[in-house]
């Protein structure tokens, strides 16, 4: 199957950010796709302090794009992120759904790792203030292969990967957005590592570029293979990056290096660091 990775530039204008999000499937549809993700907050991008206002429920308008995308398109679609709203609280989820070729929700994943950053004369980024964690590990069944639902920060925690990749993860998926900064010294580096470590697929789709209010993204949106080579990424814009997913490149991975299987996941010792 050929899967794509979609780069956005999202900004407050969420009709703007639908359009691109649109016009970007169409084009991966015509090269040949027939799954696609899009980045973390594809449909709206701003300060942190706006995700409980902007918040939707979980089968919401949002869902309700994806799911006519998916249908129009026969693709199946990773739907980045976005806010849903938590009943009853000030905070929200960062959520991930997965619909089907059909338009049909097959899974979600709530953020689990929040990105929390205070560095003295610059901007401070407390995720945790305004999201509130997941408490679940995901994966989907798909065409692609079985998916390991991820976001953003999350690659930097190598366990929760492992922990998908045990319960037969095939194909990672992070859609993300990475600071520009941080972004050029460690975005290739952390999705080359989840891919290489468990030999996994990693579809690793970025916003780019300035977004207001003085935040800017890396991009880079990449494909990498069970091997951990890149297998397509995206220049700097708005863009797509395509590449074939096979389970048997998986398995042919698998065959020469597994360090998983040969992990020494002993009780005792993750008990003691946990």
């Amino acid at each position: 199957m050929i899967a794509a990775v979609i780069q956005t530039q999202s900004t407050e204008d969420r009709e703007a950010n639908l359009e691109q999000a649109a016009e970007l499937l169409a084009q991966a549809k015509e090269a040949g796709a027939g799954f696609a993700v899009l980045p973390e907050h594809f449909a709206y991008l701003a300060d942190m302090s706006q995700m409980p206002a902007t918040a939707q429920p979980l089968k919401g308008p949002l869902l309700k794009f994806l799911s006519q995308q998916a249908a129009k398109h026969g693709m199946w679609i990773v739907g980045g992120s976005y806010a849903q709203r938590v009943r009853g609280t000030g905070r929200v989820f960062n959520t991930c759904p997965v619909v089907d070729d059909q338009g049909r929700l097959q899974g979600y994943y709530q953020k689990i790792h929040r990105f929390d950053l205070e560095v003295p004369g610059q901007a401070a980024w407390t995720e945790s203030k305004y999201v509130r964690a997941g408490q679940r590990l995901v994966t989907v069944e798909s065409p692609a292969g079985i998916l390991g639902l991820t976001i953003g920060y999350d690659l930097r925690f190598p366990e929760l990967y492992r922990r998908l990749r045990l319960k037969g993860a095939t194909v990672f998926t992070a859609p993300s957005t990475y600071a520009k900064g941080t972004g050029r010294e460690h975005w290739e580096l952390l999705v080359r590592t989840r891919a290489l470590e468990n030999s996994c697929y990693v579809l690793a789709a970025a916003q780019w570029g300035p977004h207001g209010g003085g935040r800017e993204s890396w991009g880079q949106s990449m494909i990498a293979g069970p091997w951990g080579e890149v297998l397509a990424q995206c220049e700097p814009g708005k863009g797509v990056a395509l590449a074939e997913v096979s389970l048997q490149r998986v398995s042919s991975a698998r065959r020469r290096l597994d360090s998983t299987a040969q992990a020494q996941l002993l009780p005792r010792i993750w008990r003691e660091l946990l």
